[in-house]
């Protein structure tokens, strides 16, 4: 799992996909209901939930949906750059 506590914090699991299913309620990018958002949010979260929360976000992903958001959220640790916030960035270099 790649989560990085940077000054003890857990990387939010937003993407960049910021739109929400209108059956499920969960985002289509990150998988969080806007309750979890919202919670993601507040300063007391501990990052106890926040790692639990990651894992049962991904559970509700499956199959190209579970790689995509692995690898856009690997990207977002690594670089502080979601994929589709690093091929913004790049189309605007070009």
């Amino acid at each position: 799992m790649y989560i990085i506590m940077e000054q003890n914090k857990v990387t939010s699991p937003c993407i960049s996909v910021c739109k929400t299913d209108p059956i499920s309620g969960y985002c289509y990018g990150c998988g969080r209901t806007n309750e979890e958002k919202d919670i993601w949010k507040d300063e007391n979260t501990s990052n106890e939930w926040k790692q639990n929360n990651l894992s049962e976000l991904k559970s509700r992903f499956s199959d190209w949906q579970l790689k995509a958001f692995e690898e856009s959220y690997k990207s977002k640790v690594e670089t502080g750059l979601s994929l589709i916030k690093k091929k913004l960035a790049e189309n605007r270099k070009n």
